[in-house]
């Protein structure tokens, strides 16, 4: 099948891919009047003495907007908000039909930090958490910290934790079949935007010591005054040996190659000059850094891509509909690194013994028990970290 064509298609005759469905009868006087006027005016009066209440009263407790500048939608780039738009549309039907949350895309019209910030903070009354949706690195750090800062309902950038917990939960499986330890290996990462940032403080958080990260200009390394402020943080964590040079030479003798860059910039000979073992994955979309076939001809041992049509697609739609029920459903106050943290385990625990294979790392993403486990496991974790309110 042709995807490109026939989800052209499709969108056409589907003309979008959410809508609102009434939750009440309004087919009478009587149920007319308890919904709307005059009898809402007594839920209004509740909320007005107690704004909380607005999570009692309301759909509010189970509503997320997913929000994006459009400009780092996808592998498409900076396309714009409206473009975003069947994106943003897919992400909010995931969020349905996995997590059971009602999600409503919102695409600003500006790429002005302060404006973003502003639109979300006014907006917010009106939500139970917040999912910011590809906007470009590093604007989209300074966007999570200050609206993670000002509001009292959960924050969470998908492009960069939900990658960074699925990737982990990929990493954790792959260590069950090859044998060696979290805190012994070496870890490159190619790509150091929204994705790559946060993979690598994820794991770093995890007990991984050795991570090198590459940009287009090569190595990132401390003391290299050409870098911005978000990759001098970088370079402050990662690669405490101060490599220097290029992809190639940072994975000489790599245990764990993780690639959310481009296609095509790895090599099977790059694959061959890494450690005995090797586990590579492969996410840049539509084509990968290498093709999966060459990689396990190479000598990988586990191959993870993010194209479906492939086996072990890492891919965030296991994170974002459990971890956002999760969180809702205890109307926790934030989503930190001990919900992140249990989001991956859970994922990883999904796969049995029995069926854990170099073929199958992670569970599909349609496979509902992964989001009823995660679900679970952030709720859990929510109220050992004293941020859930119920």
């Amino acid at each position: 099948m042709n995807y490109r064509e026939e989800s052209l298609k499709l969108h056409a005759k589907w003309r979008g891919k959410i809508e609102v469905a009434c939750r009440v009868e309004v087919d009478s006087r009587e149920k007319l009047s308890l919904a709307y006027t005059p009898g809402v005016a007594e839920p209004c009066l509740a909320i007005h003495e107690d704004v909380e209440k607005s999570f009692d009263l309301t759909r509010r407790w189970n509503t997320v907007p997913v929000i994006t500048d459009g400009t780092a939608v996808l592998g498409l780039g900076d396309i714009g908000p409206e473009a975003g738009m069947p994106v943003m549309e897919g992400k909010c039907a995931l969020f349905k039909a996995f997590g059971g949350v009602d999600a409503f895309p919102l695409c600003i019209r500006s790429k002005d930090t302060d404006e973003i910030v502003r639109t979300v903070e006014l907006l917010a009354g009106s939500f139970g958490g917040i999912n910011l949706e590809d906007i470009a690195a590093p604007r989209c750090f300074e966007i999570e910290r200050r609206l993670k800062e000002d509001l009292d309902i959960p924050v969470f950038h998908d492009d960069q934790h939900g990658t960074a917990v699925v990737t982990a939960a990929a990493l954790l499986n792959a260590l069950r079949l090859v044998p060696k330890r979290l805190e012994e290996l070496e870890v490159v990462i190619n790509g150091a935007g929204a994705a790559g940032t946060a993979i690598a403080k994820f794991l770093l958080k995890m007990g991984v010591t050795n991570v090198t990260l590459c940009d287009r200009n090569g190595v990132i390394c401390e003391g290299d005054e050409t870098l911005n402020a978000a990759k001098r943080e970088l370079a402050a964590i990662t690669n405490r040996r101060r490599v220097r040079g290029k992809l190639a030479d940072v994975m000489k003798g790599a245990d764990v190659f993780i690639g959310v860059s481009v296609a095509n910039c790895v090599t099977g000979e790059m694959v061959r000059s890494m450690a005995k073992d090797p586990i590579v994955f492969t996410c840049a979309n539509p084509t990968p850094e290498i093709p999966r076939e060459e990689a396990l001809a190479a000598g990988a041992a586990v191959v993870g891509t993010g194209s479906s049509e492939k086996p072990n697609q890492i891919n965030n739609v296991l994170v974002f509909p459990g971890l956002f029920r999760g969180a809702l459903d205890v109307r926790a106050t934030d989503i930190n690194f001990e919900m992140m943290l249990a989001a991956s385990r859970a994922i990883a625990s999904c796969v049995s013994d029995e069926e854990l294979d170099r073929d199958y790392i992670l569970p599909y993403a349609y496979d509902k028990r992964a989001h009823e486990a995660v679900a679970a496991a952030v709720s859990a974790a929510a109220r050992a970290t004293n941020i859930a309110k119920k």
